[in-house]
């Protein structure tokens, strides 16, 4: 037996608040078998038990479940099911699985709403499937938690250990490299075609709920391969771009912006947003998944050094996930909490301590604006002083 088992309950203390006695009562009392059993019997409370037993399995089977999403992403079995349904052999044919592993994926997939049964034994797609069809950012980013469910393989491990060190951290290269400005076109490949592929969604959700043709020119601080800037440049056709990010990163984006027939309008600068400078003459600077990626020190210099590149009256616009979502809590500090863990760098916050943050940095008429689909990302926008 462990000494936490040992030590017994621990009596609460007088400064106690009637909340906090409330739900220790609560505790002791949901904690007996019996009241469970009541509970679960009596009509008037037997569908919150079921409810809450049933969100307790899920919480048992995630990892289950993840991997019927990932098995069928592998697989290809959206985009097979797009063209319309078929037989259980049929589908085992053309995936090269056994039959009886085929009907039980699929069996697997209709219980979580991936497929759905149709007329003579055939399989289509579920509603949850059918947004999966040709959608290379969600099916990048189920491919992409493989890694992140190896690193969690042992969590205890990973809590009692340093942060990072195993494979996402090595995936995420910049994380935990002294020198991220040095690491070359082949090291940020990977990462940054994901971030590519999954930022239009993202972009949609700023640009919907942000008016950014009011701005003159744009600047994109850990911009990525540009992705974020071309959605723009689409909604305001007169906008002038800037990107900074790693050098190896910049030049994947010269090439994605030549591509999108936007060289003409963009500015790209390569080097080390903690170290170097930011460029000047945009009045407008986006940072976009980019402050939950680092731990506060860093974050600190980067709002510092947005700061000192905007002139005065310019607008920050910092968009993320964020911590305390209504309706999303668990993305926050579950998800994001232990994904940054493993990645050994930076942590979810809440908007109120990112308006803080932003605040010491010198910003003003720190706001927050509601996006369509806050589990996405949340808004912030702030100002620095009109002179």
């Amino acid at each position: 037996m462990s000494a936490a088992a040992d030590t017994g309950p621990v009596p609460l203390e007088e400064s106690a608040t009637l909340r906090d006695r409330f739900l220790a009562w609560r505790d002791r009392v949901v904690a007996r078998p019996g009241f469970r059993q009541a509970v679960a019997r009596f009509p008037l409370t037997r569908g919150v038990a079921r409810a809450q037993a049933r969100g307790l399995f899920d919480l048992i089977a995630g990892f289950v479940y993840s991997q019927v999403m990932l098995a069928s992403v592998r697989l290809g079995l959206f985009d097979l099911l797009a063209a319309g349904p078929l037989a259980t052999a049929e589908i085992a044919r053309r995936v090269d699985l056994p039959e009886d592993a085929a009907e039980q994926l699929l069996s697997a997939g209709a219980a979580l709403g991936l497929y759905g049964q149709r007329s003579g034994g055939r399989w289509g797609l579920g509603l949850r499937g059918a947004v999966m069809v040709g959608n290379a950012a969600l099916a990048g980013m189920v491919e992409h938690h493989a890694m992140l469910y190896a690193d969690l393989t042992d969590p205890v491990a990973m809590l009692r250990g340093a942060r990072g060190g195993q494979s996402l951290a090595g995936y995420w290269a910049y994380a935990q490299s002294e020198t991220p400005g040095a690491l070359g076109k082949n090291k940020v490949a990977a990462y940054s075609g994901l971030m590519a592929a999954s930022q239009p969604l993202v972009a949609a959700e700023v640009l919907d709920a942000l008016d950014i043709r009011r701005f003159a020119c744009l600047l994109d601080v850990g911009g990525g391969e540009g992705a974020f800037l071309i959605a723009a440049a689409a909604r305001a056709p007169a906008l002038r771009l800037m990107l900074f990010d790693l050098p190896g990163v910049a030049e994947r984006a010269r090439a994605r912006f030549a591509a999108a027939g936007l060289a003409a309008r963009t500015s790209t600068f390569g080097g080390d947003f903690r170290a170097d400078a930011l460029p000047e003459g945009a009045d407008a600077i986006s940072l976009v998944r980019v402050i939950h990626d680092h731990d506060d020190a860093a974050v600190r210099l980067i709002l510092a050094a947005a700061h000192r590149a905007l002139p005065p009256g310019g607008t920050l616009i910092l968009a993320e996930p964020m911590a305390g979502t209504r309706g999303a809590e668990a993305m926050g500090d579950a998800y994001f909490g232990f994904y940054l863990r493993a990645m050994g760098s930076g942590r979810p916050r809440r908007a109120a301590e990112l308006l803080a943050m932003l605040r010491d940095a010198g910003f003003v008429s720190g706001r927050q604006i509601t996006t369509a689909t806050p589990l996405v990302t949340g808004l912030l926008v702030a100002e620095k002083l009109k002179a």
